[in-house]
């Protein structure tokens, strides 16, 4: 460069940076702020990258999702959360950390009620609430909807988490939604009045207590019957699994309670066009089968089928309560209210 000029020179040095620059500025990919651990859901978003030559990083964040981008702002490298639960979704929206997306292939895929109305969330599966019947005490058909878990029959034997977390919360939200606030309010008191302790643990905990004889009836989501099942691990769950009979409540009438997981694109996303492909290829079939099938969960996309296993737990395809589950959302609050009322704790 000695004979260069001075202005050719730095000409030169700056087509050079570029050259360096270009790749990095240009290159597909997607940063994910997942509550799933990326092993279960690495599978298919290998699939997706083999398809689109889009990289997918995961950052894991069990708990603190929220909290982490809005202390990051504009400055988050995330485009996309993954997050399980109406509520948490919820809070994101409210929160204002997400950007609305709207297409044909997402609107197309994904059924209405399992969507922000204005396209800031989009549920990817879902997961049903239900009842865990003693298969030794509790005779088959002798429970079958959220409305009899008030009759005085069942006192002193029923167990559940706390009503603070986001589960309960729905599944009342869901009650007021379906009955008005003052028959929610009288179920949410007879439920207290039925437990066989006071409210504690999570959803294994409760199905582990039927076992062990301390309550007849539990509360859980679906896919902790299938982890329990298959627990090669902690043998000692599969034991806990095979002493209930999994029932979907209402089924001859509004149809059984679920929640979802969903996916949101953030507002601070750097790779918008790559992160909606994502959302896109989250919401087709092999994604859809893919992602219900490693939790034990169903798609939301309606043609997609069913993991087997799952599908003999209900004896195939089973009624599902309309609600939108924006408006559970939006009830949230009062339900979380009415809990507080009655003494539930």
């Amino acid at each position: 460069m000695r004979n260069l000029s001075r202005a050719a020179t730095a000409a030169l040095l700056a087509v050079a940076a570029l050259a360096v620059a270009a790749p990095v500025q240009a290159a597909d990919e997607v940063n994910v702020y997942s509550y799933r651990q990326e092993f279960l859901i690495r599978p298919f978003l290998d699939k997706f990258t083999a398809a689109t030559g889009i990289k997918v990083n995961v950052v894991f964040a069990e708990s603190g999702m929220l909290e982490r981008l809005k202390a990051e702002g504009m400055n988050s490298p995330a485009d996309l959360v993954l997050t399980v639960d109406i509520a948490r979704l919820d809070a994101l929206a409210e929160a204002q950390v997400l950007q609305p997306v709207e297409t044909d292939t997402l609107k197309a895929n994904i059924p209405a009620q399992y969507r922000h109305p204005d396209g800031l969330w989009y549920g990817l599966t879902t997961r049903a609430r239900l009842i865990y019947a003693s298969k030794e005490r509790v005779p088959e058909g002798a429970i079958a909807s959220y409305e009899d878990l008030a009759d005085p029959k069942w006192k002193g034997r029923i167990c559940m988490r706390t009503s603070k977390h986001v589960y309960n919360r729905a599944l009342l939200a869901a009650m007021i939604a379906a009955h008005g606030e003052d028959k929610a309010r009288a179920w949410a008191t007879a439920l207290k009045d039925n437990q066989a302790r006071k409210p504690q643990g999570n959803d294994r905990a409760q199905i582990k207590a039927v076992m062990e004889g301390v309550c007849d009836i539990a509360l859980g989501n679906n896919y902790y019957y299938g982890k329990m099942k298959f627990n090669d691990q902690k043998p000692e769950q599969k034991q806990w699994a095979a002493a209930v009979r999994p029932v979907f409540p209402n089924q001859s009438g509004r149809g059984t309670h679920v929640n979802i997981s969903g996916v949101a694109l953030t507002k601070a996303s750097k790779h918008r066009d790559a992160a909606v492909k994502l959302m896109e290829f989250l919401s087709g079939d092999v994604a859809q089968e893919m992602y219900a099938s490693v939790n034990y969960e169903y798609p939301v996309k309606a043609a997609v089928a069913w993991n087997p296993e799952v599908a003999s737990w209900s004896g195939g395809r089973f009624k599902v309560d309309s609600v939108s589950l924006q408006k559970l959302a939006e009830l949230s609050p009062v339900a979380v209210k009415m809990y507080n009322e009655v003494g539930f704790e």
